[in-house]
């Protein structure tokens, strides 16, 4: 039995950002005043190595000689502390022991290493009951547990022993009491007559007892996740409430029939469902010819529209693709986990459809974050924990996978409280020609990519589907999924290689159900050996490896002949691939494992989809005795403006969505806050289609529309004004209204068989009906849950609507005001007695704003909505600081009425809009005022109302700690030129497991005139490694550049980031080739962000060659906010003495996207200072005065001296924490200044002689 060693890991005092933030929340949020101190200590168990082995990576991989403090086997606790340690559940991925452990195998060379993690607590200054609290406070019992404080005598598993899949004896003779005890006992989601059914089944077809495997693989397959039950069940009779309104939703039903008769003919049985009324207009539509750019196929992985793509090689057809997905009841239980997956899954099936996935938007659903626990509600999480942990797990699974998130929002309703809505929608391209959507045959094969299998996940599908109480939150741990980004974008890449995707028949995604969904559904015959299933433990039952829902997988049915080209791909990007099925001709489900056949279920008893379920339904009318669009007003201008700007729902979100990277992919038209002062928020995404080694002109635009209070007030209201708010969204951006489609999201209280509760979603979908018919727009996709509710407690009923459009980036409007002496007009939409929207004159009124865009009269455009004219008129002037007298002659009813579907335009003067349907609102001048009626409101002071309302949960500023700075121009250029000249210049990319800036840091180098070549690092087995080292090694001796390019590397773990990159070049062969490179070959190198990390780690920087470090080392390390920072920064040249730097001089100001969590750059004051002496800082964080600074967020990370970048000595080797990668021609359109720094230019220019 191999020894087991124990490693202790703090962070000094004045680097323990996380034991502050810790302290801080025990004393206010926990109410916990005596807490004195705080200790947060990592502990590793590691088995598999030796004392050296040890030696060198306790101070490689599992600390940092400058920041922490390591202790083997104990460490000196505090007096009278109070000590517990956390850990995952068994089966519970485990990211930081996973990458810790790879980082060992890289270092060792061994493979049969283990290595277990836990948190140690230290607290002083409670009791026991206190310490109980604190316990409860830090264990989610749903993924986590107490740990031991012994150190166990070995790490290896148990041996389990795995038995047969049970029969279910005597199943075809229940009673209903038994069918019921077994549903209960077996926390099924089917009911007494799905089991019915399947009884039946089983009886009189089958003539025998179904296996366990079995009827959960149809407990799975006919969820109301997978087959949207609730959306297919028959409506009997529909009951109308009396009252003026009956009449227009009589005619809507009649109008619903009549397109039904359009589509289906006059004689059609078809039964009326609600999923039927959600699709009908999307057939119509089509049906009469207004809808020829959407892709029809069998294979429906995600909404998916022809594209005309412009590049610089000439025009391309594409695929667009768009999908939204909830992932509430995960979210709700184990907030980090049910986010990230949220997301994951939401990549997955675009991605699934070949496309390339590159921006998403998030839209969540919570009650107030700002409450204290003592005000939470037994038997859940506090709203403050699920909203910051949950926008953690999204922001990691997007920020690491490499996906810009181009639009946050969080909508505050106490009926979030029933459950929490966590809602992602993502935007994908593929070009059309790489993207076969073919019918599988028999004898074709079904490969399974990616990540392998665990119990995490199992019961995903079902959990969402059933009843959410108290007892759920408890015992559903096994249903959240746990995220691996980095598997991930693995597959990403491989989908995006043209040549393997269009060898794919057919794909589906593993999400909800595993593989008796993910491959069940790909074929109607298919024969699944579930022993060739990739385990990520032993011990699963062949049940468990049906329904598990292990992330990151991918079915794919190839042709057999094409299996030794696939899975040498697969190879390649580092993926695992097994064949685990075959397409067979006889239309059945069959399942294999250990020598037993344990499911054997017809093709067309899977897809009965359960027993028919028939509802009737009661439409309840609004009260339109209460005006929901008015919002209170205040005595004053001055105060009114406050409260509408202090509402919760109108506050800035800018410290939550700084968390979110949007600029990676370097596509991002729109960044999500804009103005010189970045202060005024974008309304929806902009990005460019990602073609691939060219360059393009064609964007997508993709905005949100939904309002909790209109919504509750009438669901019907709220869905025409959800759309009508999407819609005018994509108007204001530039885009052409009639060319928009729609997804949309309907997340409603569980609605029972109460005939009214199921007039919520009817009434939404005859509202979206409606709306679509007048503007002759269908939504091509959609997403309903329906379990929003917890004991008593209902969600508000929720219609989101998604919409889309393409464009040319050199239309689209930035929202920002652009100047003084103009004029903002307000473009209205009339509505009726009953809060209609006149669609005609708005579909006028939308051509006529689209016009005067295109005709380039349009400044800015920004539209109004919940906090009305206020709320528009101040974030557009917040971000160039514009001041506005406000008209005298509105009120200020008219200032604060939440009028959906109008949009603000900022024009040259009063002559240029004279629509009928259209009013001056004010003027701009420069006072940074804004004026109304003698009274004034300085922007500077609205702006802080805004922004301070979440600044508790969600942080946009933080304090350094310290305020020192030291600037020392340094104007002597150094070497320019390399002795020696090439014609082509070769700049290598190494890609590692985490990396996701490759194709950014290509681009940039190809376009500066050089050959980039990427180099996959590849480690699955001791082989990957050897070959890859190898092949890293040649192309460093083949270049003449390294480029360390951004990402997360082995997740940034464990605790820490660069250290697997670090781990990399510490092996010889790489090592020697580098220096050979630095020293002989006159090479440069270059690190951004995670490659500036891995520079700084190594010592490449700022000493210029590798060597093990030491305390004196400098460093760069967790945020002092606390967080991930994406935001834009502003950085200044005091420094040039670096042939990167050539086409620069000292003072120039770039302003940078910057995007990480560790980018503090600290060091000893000796050691800063003889940096900047050496003129080895090359660019400083400095404020709107241009001067070098720590203030937040000027300085976004509480980098000493404000650093941002620095040099070698000899300045050939250059890191930077910004992404100076990221910009270009049509990208951030509402960013202000210069962001060519052109490093990669000068690099080239190096030795080219130029």
């Amino acid at each position: 039995m191999s020894k087991v060693y124990r490693v202790y890991v703090e962070k000094r005092k004045e680097n323990s950002v996380e034991a502050h933030d810790i302290r801080h929340n025990l004393r206010h949020q926990l109410g916990l005043e005596t807490v004195k101190d705080v200790r947060v200590l990592n502990r590793y168990d590691l088995q598999g190595i030796n004392e050296d082995v040890l030696k060198m990576g306790v101070s490689t991989i599992l600390s940092e000689p400058m920041t922490d403090e390591v202790y083997l086997e104990d460490y000196p606790s505090l007096s009278q502390a109070k000590i517990f340690a956390v850990e995952y559940l068994p089966g519970q991925y485990d990211v930081r022991a996973d990458f810790a452990q790879q980082c060992f195998q890289l270092l060792s060379q061994e493979t049969n290493i283990k290595i277990k993690y836990a948190r140690v607590y230290e607290i002083t200054g409670i009791n026991e009951k206190e310490m109980k609290l604190i316990e409860d406070f830090f264990i989610n019992p749903v993924d986590s547990r107490l740990a031991k404080l012994e150190k166990p005598e070995t790490l290896d598993d148990q041996t389990t022993v795995i038995k047969e899949v049970p029969i279910i004896k005597g199943f075809r003779d229940f009673s209903v009491e038994q069918l019921n005890d077994y549903i209960r006992s077996n926390g099924m989601a089917m009911n007494e007559d799905d089991l019915k059914v399947t009884q039946e089944y089983f009886k009189e077809e089958e003539k025998r007892d179904p296996t366990e495997t079995e009827l959960k693989v149809l407990d799975t397959y006919w969820s109301d996740h997978c087959r949207h039950t609730t959306f297919g069940t028959i409506i009997t009779d529909i009951d109308i409430e009396n009252g003026t309104f009956k009449a227009i939703l009589e005619k809507d039903i009649e109008n619903y029939k009549a397109s039904r008769h359009f589509v289906y003919g006059i004689d059609t049985d078809r039964p009326l469902t609600l999923m039927d009324l959600g699709t009908i207009c999307m057939k119509e539509l089509r049906k009469r010819g207004y809808l020829d750019d959407m892709e029809v196929s069998e294979e429906i992985n995600a909404c998916s529209i022809e594209l005309k793509v412009h590049t610089d090689t000439g025009d391309e057809d594409w695929l667009l693709m768009f999908k939204n997905e909830t992932h509430n009841h995960p979210t709700e239980i184990e907030p980090f986990g049910g986010a990230a997956t949220c997301l994951g899954g939401c990549i997955r099936d675009p991605l699934s459809g070949r496309a390339y996935v590159y921006q998403s938007m998030r839209i969540t659903g919570a009650g107030d974050p700002r409450k204290s626990l003592k005000e939470t509600m037994p038997g859940k999480l506090s709203q403050r924990k699920i909203c910051r942990e949950a926008a953690q797990g999204f922001s990691s699974y997007g920020n690491q996978i490499g996906l810009a998130t181009g639009y946050v929002h969080e909508i505050y309703d106490e009926g979030y409280i029933a459950k929490r809505m966590e809602l992602g929608a993502v935007v994908a391209a593929a070009p059309k020609h790489q993207v076969n959507r073919l019918e599988p045959q028999a004898g074709q094969i079904v490969l399974l990519i990616g990540g392998r299998t665990g119990r995490d996940g199992i019961g995903g599908a079902t959990g969402s589907s059933k009843k959410h109480e108290l007892k759920t939150t408890e015992t559903a741990g096994a249903e959240v999924q746990k995220g691996n980004p980095i598997e991930e974008r693995k597959i990403q890449r491989l989908f995006r290689n043209a040549e393997f995707s269009s060898k794919i028949v057919r794909c589906n995604d593993f999400g909800a159900g595993g593989v008796s969904v993910a491959i069940g559904e790909l074929a109607d015959g298919l024969n699944i050996n579930l022993d060739a299933i990739l385990k990520k433990y032993e011990g699963l039952t062949g049940t468990e490896l049906a329904i598990s829902e292990s992330q990151e997988r991918m079915a794919i049915v190839i042709n057999k002949e094409d299996l030794d080209y696939c899975m040498n791909e697969c190879h390649k990007e580092n993926l695992e691939a097994v064949c685990v099925a075959e397409i067979t001709d006889h239309k059945r489900l069959t399942m294999h494992y250990r020598g037993q056949k344990i499911v054997d279920i017809s093709r067309d008893f899977l897809n009965k989809n359960g027993a028919k379920r028939y509802q009737n339904i009661t439409l309840a009318l609004p009260d339109f005795t209460i005006d929901p669009y008015q919002r209170k007003i205040k005595e004053t201008f001055k105060e009114t403006v406050k409260d509408v700007l202090s509402d919760l729902n109108v506050a800035s979100q800018k410290g939550l969505s700084e968390r979110f990277d949007s600029s990676i992919g370097n596509g991002t038209v729109l960044s999500p806050y804009g103005g010189k002062t970045l202060r005024t928020e974008t309304e929806g995404m902009a990005a460019l289609i990602p073609v691939l080694n060219k360059e393009t002109t064609t964007c997508s635009l993709f905005a949100y529309g939904y309002n909790p209070k209109i919504a509750s007030w009438s669901p019907y209201h709220g869905a025409i004004n959800a759309i009508i708010e999407s819609v005018a969204k994509i108007t204001a951006m530039g885009g052409d209204y009639h060319t928009i489609r729609f997804s949309f999201q309907e997340f409603f209280e569980r609605l029972d068989n109460d005939p009214k509760r199921w007039g919520q979603p009817l009434a939404a979908l005859l509202g979206a009906y409606r709306v679509q018919e007048a503007l002759l727009l269908p939504s091509i996709g959609g997403k309903d849950s329906m379990s929003g509710s917890f004991e008593n407690l209902d969600v508000p009923p929720t219609f989101v609507s998604f919409a889309i459009t393409a464009a040319e980036a050199d239309e689209v409007i930035t929202p920002e005001l652009k100047g003084a002496g103009h004029t903002i007009i307000e473009m209205m939409i009339p509505c009726d007695q009953n809060f209609i929207p006149d669609f005609e004159v708005l579909k006028n009124v939308y051509d006529t704003i689209h016009n005067l865009m295109i005709d380039g009269k349009v400044y800015s455009a920004y539209t109004v909505k919940e906090g009305g004219l206020i709320e528009s008129l101040f974030k557009s002037a917040f971000g160039n600081e514009i001041g506005i007298e406000i008209n005298d002659s509105l009120s200020l009813e008219d200032l604060t009425r939440r009028k959906y579907g109008h949009i603000l335009l900022e024009v040259d003067n009063d002559q240029i809009v004279t629509h009928a349907s259209s009013r001056i609102i004010g003027h701009t001048n420069n006072s940074k005022e804004v004026t109304y009626k003698n009274e004034s409101v300085s922007l500077d002071e609205a702006y802080q109302w805004n922004v301070n309302v979440l600044e508790d949960v969600y942080p946009v500023f933080a304090d350094s700690g310290r305020h020192e700075v030291k600037v020392k121009d340094c104007k002597d250029r150094g070497r320019l030129y390399a002795s020696k000249k090439y014609d082509v210049v070769k700049a290598v990319i190494p890609v590692f497991p985490g990396t996701n800036c490759e194709y950014d840091s290509a681009r940039a180098f190809k376009k500066a005139g050089a050959v980039p070549r990427i180099v996959l690092i590849r480690n699955k087995t001791q082989k990957d490694i050897e070959d890859s080292v190898k092949e890293f090694v040649e192309a460093i001796n083949e270049s003449q550049i390294i480029m360390f390019p951004g990402g997360f590397s082995a997740s940034d773990e464990p605790e820490g980031s660069g250290k697997f990159i670090a781990t990399v070049l510490r092996n010889p062969q790489v090592k020697e080739a580098i220096a050979d490179l630095m020293d002989h070959r006159e090479g440069l190198i270059i690190g951004i962000c995670n490659g500036f990390q891995a520079l700084i780690k190594t010592g490449l920087l700022p000493d210029g060659f590798i060597h093990d470090m030491s305390s004196d080392d400098p460093t760069l390390t967790f945020n002092m906010i606390g967080r991930h920072v994406s935001q834009m920064a502003t950085t200044r040249i005091s420094s040039v003495k670096s042939p990167w730097l050539r086409y620069v001089d000292t003072g120039d100001q770039h302003i940078i996207p910057v995007s990480h969590g560790e980018g503090r750059f600290i060091a000893k004051k000796e050691v800063l200072d003889k940096l900047v002496e050496n003129g080895q800082v090359f660019t400083q964080y400095v404020d709107d005065n241009g001067q070098v600074t720590m203030q937040s967020p000027y300085n976004p990370n509480g980098s000493m001296y404000g650093i941002e970048g620095i040099l070698s000595l000899d300045g050939r080797v250059l890191g930077k924490m910004g992404h100076s990668e990221r910009q270009g021609e049509n990208r951030n359109k509402n960013i202000y200044g210069d962001m060519d720094q052109k490093i990669f230019e000068s690099g080239v220019a190096y030795f080219k002689g130029e």
